[in-house]
């Protein structure tokens, strides 16, 4: 079989895995904020540093498991919208890996402070390190894109039902395994011994 015929198997669970790390990692700590008042530090979640962290993975894994579904149109669609949401996704935690914005930390400190406004958080903070969770999160984005364009490159060539597989030209078909009874009861027919 080739890597065009298992092409379904590979991007479902190719969008499986990147939906579990980002489910995974949006429960976890981004960000850990250093207080200027020397109070315990304030440790910020994935899915507040990035406020579409949970539902983008959320939606990775249904595209992931529709794939393993939908006919072919369905399947570049779906495909599209993972490499969509994957690059949003390398964006949004690329800036909170190398330079994390105030507003990926202002609403939790507002809601462990009680303080408001960008300047009062400016003063309250004074430094903002990123965990291992961010760059945890861009090799799965990196998985998702990969499988999304493997997915768009081979969706025509996937098994499409049964033993049959249906080549990229579609002048023929090749068999995998032996050979269906019909075949064989045709073969028998034209004077073929299907056996030997």
């Amino acid at each position: 079989m080739s890597i065009a015929q298992r092409g379904r198997s590979i991007s479902v669970s190719g969008l499986l895995l990147a939906g579990s790390i980002g489910i995974i990692s949006s429960t976890q700590t981004w960000l850990t904020v250093t207080r200027a008042d020397a109070g315990e530090p304030i440790l910020v979640p994935g899915a507040d540093a990035v406020a579409l962290l949970a539902p983008l993975s959320l939606a990775v894994l249904a595209v992931g498991a529709a794939l393993a579904l939908v006919g072919p149109v369905l399947r570049w669609v779906f495909a599209g919208l993972a490499l969509l949401a994957g690059g949003l996704l390398v964006w949004w935690t690329a800036q909170i890996l190398f330079a994390p914005p105030l507003g990926a930390v202002a609403p939790t400190v507002t809601e462990t402070t009680g303080l408001a406004g960008d300047a009062t958080v400016t003063e309250m903070i004074t430094s903002i390190s990123p965990t291992a969770w961010p760059a945890i999160a861009l090799v799965g984005w990196a998985i998702q894109i990969v499988t999304a364009v493997f997915a768009i490159w081979t969706a025509r060539g996937w098994k499409s039902g049964g033993r049959r597989f249906r080549t990229e030209t579609g002048a023929h078909e090749e068999h995998e395994g032996p050979v269906d009874a019909i075949d064989s009861w045709d073969d028998l027919s034209r004077g073929t011994d299907p056996t030997r």
